[in-house]
């Protein structure tokens, strides 16, 4: 099994492992130079969130020329430009923004989301390190996490290990980095710890598809058929038209 790495979490709502979660409350607050920017950098990351890229690229635009020193203008410009498939410049973006703002650790982590998805893996884990040194981050497991994603990627299980148990440091129970470190257990067949893991996971945090299909593969390692049933059953029931449904049905019709 692979670690999933789509859970990266940017600025922006993003896919993760576990469910859906934002930096919102640790942005800083945008203090443009003229309103007109602010309004239009609210438009382009709402055309952003709905998935108009276009729209979103043309306000976002608008937003930095009006002042060129917005900073999370650039770093949401850049996030669209890489949804339209415009690397180069998004890099460029991402690089103006960091220069503009070099303690903006939103900013630094959604540069560290686009370096990880590049493959640019020690590159994006220089700025997730540096997002989660800025004193006044207070959701510093979430870059913390990511840099463990990104290096589980790499792969780097020993340096990723490291980085979960540093996030869950800050939070002993933050969902992320409890299953992503139960997941990486269950990869490096340490099923016992992974089984640990997902219990704590699960303690406080709703159980999805994924991560039931996850207890599904850890009590089947360990030899646990009864267990491995529960997990079974209960994603039949509960998530009766999941992938994961689909592929237990191929793997035990």
């Amino acid at each position: 099994m692979k670690l999933n790495t789509s859970f990266l979490v940017a600025c922006v709502a993003s896919s993760m492992f576990v469910g859906c979660v934002t930096t919102d409350s640790g942005t800083s607050a945008a203090t443009p130079s003229d309103d007109a920017a602010e309004q239009n950098y609210n438009l382009g990351t709402q055309y952003f969130r709905n998935g108009n890229y276009d729209l979103a690229r043309d306000r976002l635009e608008r937003a930095t020329k009006l002042d060129p020193k917005y900073a999370e203008a650039h770093s949401m410009l850049a996030m669209t430009l890489v949804r339209l498939d415009k690397i180069r410049l998004a890099t460029e973006s991402f690089n103006r923004a960091v220069r503009l703002e070099p303690d903006n650790f939103n900013v630094r982590n959604a540069y560290g989301v686009f370096l990880c998805q590049q493959k640019q893996y020690d590159e994006a884990r220089e700025q997730f390190d540096r997002a989660a040194k800025v004193r006044v981050n207070d959701n510093a497991e979430i870059m913390l996490t990511n840099a463990g994603v990104c290096m589980a990627e790499k792969p780097d299980h020993a340096v990723a290990e490291a980085y979960f148990r540093a996030a869950l440091e800050i939070r002993p129970t933050y969902g992320e980095a409890l299953i992503q470190l139960a997941s990486l257990m269950h990869v490096t067949a340490d099923d016992l710890k992974a089984r640990a893991f997902l219990q704590r996971y699960l303690a406080g945090n709703e159980a999805t598809a994924a991560v039931l299909y996850l207890g599904v593969q850890i009590e089947a390692t360990l030899g646990d058929d009864r267990a491995a049933d529960d997990y079974r059953n209960q994603i039949f029931t509960d998530f009766p038209d999941s992938a994961e449904a689909r592929q237990l049905r191929i793997e035990r019709p």
